[in-house]
């Protein structure tokens, strides 16, 4: 590999790295009123910050997406898949009215936001929020989580990177966002033991801090049964 790369890269400049710009979150509230059948989207996020270099929070946040999973009301990779996970078991199976309901997360070299995406019928809107602060503040409160499911949700995570480590264009691309945010590649054994030592205490935390951060709103299509922010703001602040 060495062989083959030192001839093309051996010219470029060797100057002193940009500094990147500090990350500001401020949370805030985004409507959009559009022709979406009826139907009502909305995000609930938080920011968790540190990011890729505050590395164990990372790789905890990207459990807790796998271990509250969700989808939509049809499963589509067929029977069983991801009918495990929280969000699937109390929300997806107990709500008819949710036709979809899922955890997300986006995380940069400075912050990451998480938090739980959702489609319903306008009319629902409220109670289909409610459910998402419900289940949010659930992983932020200890002894919520059982270790099975968190188990579960490790392997998963595990398994995930692994596979995806098959493909030599998402090695090539993890080689080269490692040695940007650490300046080094970390084998993969580093990784896959770091999510072998979470508990459900970590989990519990990195919900906490997350929920202590300004509440991130977006909702899209019939958007008139949407709460007012500063009314799903207060429940967070109030667990």
């Amino acid at each position: 590999m060495l062989s083959v790369a030192e001839p093309l890269l051996s010219d470029l400049p060797n100057i002193p790295r940009a500094q990147e710009p500090n990350s500001v979150y401020t949370g805030g509230d985004y409507r959009c009123q559009a022709d979406s059948g009826g139907q009502t989207h909305f995000a609930l996020a938080f920011e968790l910050p540190g990011g890729w270099h505050n590395e164990k929070e990372a790789i905890i946040l990207t459990v807790l997406q796998i271990l509250m999973g969700g989808g939509g009301s049809f499963s589509a990779g067929g029977p069983g898949k991801g009918m495990y996970s929280r969000l699937y078991l109390r929300v997806l199976n107990q709500y008819p009215q949710v036709q979809s309901f899922s955890a997300f997360n986006s995380i940069y070299n400075h912050t990451g936001l998480f938090g739980i995406q959702a489609t319903t019928g306008s009319d629902f809107v409220p109670s289909a929020i409610d459910v998402a602060v419900k289940e949010l503040i659930a992983v932020a409160t200890p002894g919520q989580v059982e270790q099975k499911e968190l188990e579960r949700a490790k392997q998963s995570t595990k398994s995930a990177i692994l596979m995806n480590l098959e493909s030599r264009a998402v090695a090539s691309e993890d080689i080269g966002k490692q040695i940007l945010t650490y300046g080094e590649r970390k084998p993969v054994e580093h990784f896959l033991k770091v999510v072998d030592e979470i508990t459900p205490k970590d989990i519990s935390s990195v919900a906490e801090k997350l929920l202590s951060s300004n509440l991130t709103m977006a909702s899209y299509g019939n958007v008139i049964n949407v709460p007012r922010y500063d009314s799903i703001s207060s429940k967070f602040k109030g667990k």
